[in-house]
């Protein structure tokens, strides 16, 4: 959902980047790059239905059985490292969404209904939020601008902007609560708030200009059953609170914003944000976006399902999260050291985390 209004925007008026910034909207393209990129990963593109289904399931499955262990243990402790595992566990069932919006519709059957089924509706995020947006970030002309739904040049904001961004994922689960019980139901009567829940209220977008189109043809009908199975879920889960109490409520809206926390931390490392609205080229795209490949193995836990690969995965963005290990490997060997592509390497969450705050504090 779009919820960051209360972040401060940079001015307009054009500016360089903040000190040891690797991006230029006029950076030529590196066509080696891009055509090796191509060339070394052709046999690699085909998803796997094994591997999708067997993550995803498992990965719900130690969600939901660690949350209800959570709710019904009666040690505390035990309770918050269960419900510890179980953010971790639904993250990654999650992140799933990111693969459905890039892969073809026809490469998984019943993959999006049975991740929508098990995951997207229980969370109450269904694919709807993401499909037709997230492939907007990918576009040429619109990745790093003002039309960008998932870009916002955090690197030039004042540093206090950082904190905001993470915090308000916390509110994340409450807010989708609300929207499914309350404001879909009543859209359904009163026309204007229909429009503005769907504008406003039906995106997983960072940028707070971002306002939604109006669904259409076979896309509209997937959200109308997306949106009806959303508020049956979310009614029931509110009704049952009622009758038996808020506990298991509260537990899980817990679990559930520790999720959104991680996902916000992984967002504000993603891209270098470094960008101040113009176009870029490919190259600067991926100068922009950050990889951060083993040996280091604390990465897949904060950025699983292949997101620890984020800049290569915008080189590739329809190749599959699990052969970018070995896309990224092909890659390394074949380019020379101090290529291009080497660039968008970095060692870790902290030393990322590091470079964007001294953005802030340089940039203002």
């Amino acid at each position: 959902m779009n919820a960051q209004k209360a972040i401060d925007l940079p001015s307009s008026q054009p500016r360089d980047a903040a000190s040891g910034s690797t991006w230029h909207s006029q950076m030529p393209d590196d066509k080696a790059m891009l055509r090796a990129a191509v060339e070394l990963t052709r046999d690699l593109s085909t998803a796997r239905p094994g591997i999708y289904w067997g993550d995803m399931l498992a990965s719900a499955f130690v969600g939901y059985a660690t949350l209800a262990g959570a709710i019904l243990v009666g040690n505390p402790i035990v309770a918050v490292l269960l419900g510890v595992i179980s953010s971790l566990a639904l993250y990654r069932a999650l992140l799933f969404i990111h693969e459905l919006t890039h892969i073809h519709k026809d490469a998984l059957p019943g993959f999006r209904f049975g991740w929508n089924l098990l995951v997207g509706i229980p969370m109450l995020i269904p694919s709807f939020m993401y499909e037709g947006v997230h492939t907007q970030h990918h576009a040429r002309t619109r990745y790093g601008t003002v039309d960008d739904p998932e870009y916002l040049p955090l690197a030039l904001m004042k540093p206090w902007s950082l904190p905001v961004f993470a915090l308000t994922a916390i509110l994340l689960p409450p807010a989708l609560l609300i929207r499914s019980a309350v404001l879909v139901p009543l859209g359904a009567i009163i026309s204007p708030l229909r429009t503005l829940v769907w504008e406003r209220a039906s995106a997983l977008a960072i940028n707070p200009q971002y306002k939604r189109r109006k669904p259409e043809g076979e896309f509209a009908r997937l959200v109308f059953w997306q949106e009806l199975g959303c508020s049956v879920w979310a009614i029931g889960v509110l009704a049952a609170s009622f009758a038996w109490g808020w506990r298991p409520l509260l537990i899980a809206i817990a679990v559930v914003s520790f999720t959104a926390l991680l996902n916000q931390v992984r967002t504000l490392v993603a891209h270098l944000w470094e960008n101040d609205g113009e176009a870029m080229t490919v190259t600067a795209q991926y100068l922009d976006s950050v990889n951060v490949p083993p040996p280091g193995f604390v990465a897949a836990m904060w950025a699983p399902v292949g997101l620890r690969y984020h800049a290569l995965h915008h080189l590739l963005p329809s190749m599959p999260y699990h052969s970018l290990a070995e896309a990224h490997r092909r890659l390394t060997a074949h380019l020379e050291a101090g290529s291009t592509y080497g660039k968008a390497s970095y060692p870790g969450l902290s030393p990322l985390l590091g470079r964007l705050v001294s953005s802030t504090m340089k940039a203002r």
